[in-house]
C-alpha cells in the first residue's frame, strides 16, 4: 500500500549547463563561395511546359499533342493532381504542367 499525498523529493537534485559559445570563436565563412548550375541544357533535357486548357480538350488530346501518344494522358494527370480530382473533368482556362519526357512522374 502506498502512502497518500506522498510526493517525490527532488531537494538533492542539481543541474549544471556548460556552453561553448563564449569559448569558441565564431566560424568564418567569408571565403565560402557557392555556385548552382543546371544540367538540363548540358545533357539535352528539356524543361516542363505549361498548357492552357481550351474548350473541347481532353488529357488524351493534350498528351497526343505533346508526347505523340494519347495513352500518356496519365503523365499529365499525375503532374497536376494538385488541381485535378478527376482526369475527365478538366476545364477551359486551367493551366496544366506538361512534364518534359525525362521528367515524367512515376507511380
Amino acid at each position: 500500500m502506498t502512502a497518500p499525498d506522498q510526493k517525490a523529493d527532488f531537494s538533492g537534485v542539481s543541474a549544471q549547463v556548460d556552453t561553448t559559445a563564449e569559448k569558441v570563436e565564431k566560424a568564418d565563412f567569408s571565403g565560402v563561395r557557392a555556385n548552382v548550375d543546371t544540367t538540363a541544357e548540358k545533357v539535352g533535357g528539356s524543361a516542363a511546359q505549361t498548357y492552357t486548357v481550351r474548350s473541347g480538350d481532353t488529357l488524351s488530346h493534350i498528351a497526343k499533342q505533346f508526347y505523340g501518344k494519347a495513352s500518356e494522358w496519365n503523365t499529365i494527370y499525375a503532374a497536376n493532381r494538385d488541381q485535378l480530382d478527376d482526369p475527365d473533368r478538366i476545364k477551359p482556362g486551367q493551366v496544366l504542367t506538361i512534364p518534359a519526357r525525362d521528367d515524367q512522374p512515376t507511380g
